[in-house]
């Protein structure tokens, strides 16, 4: 189940000061993921569906982790966009 801070970080990172870069969206991406079904559970996508790739390729290399890590991970990331 998921903890209110990460609830909380869900909401917020709709409303960041400015868009996080490529490889931020891809970690935040990876880590909801990892903290709401766990390891990655699907095929690589196609090798022309680069932004597919890019995003299983994030989530994958985060194999293993816990989903309260994830979650933690998450919060922090979206603390550290907002500048807190």
């Amino acid at each position: 189940m998921a903890s209110e801070a990460f609830k909380d970080a869900q909401t917020r990172v709709n409303n960041l000061p400015e868009r996080p870069s490529n490889d931020d969206l891809l970690k935040l991406y990876a880590f909801f993921k990892q903290a709401t079904e766990g390891d990655v559970n699907t095929e690589r996508p196609g090798g022309f569906d680069f932004k597919g790739n890019a995003k299983w390729d994030a989530w994958d290399k985060i194999k293993g982790m816990s989903a309260d890590d994830a979650e933690s991970q998450y919060v922090l990331l979206v603390n550290q966009l907002e500048g807190n």
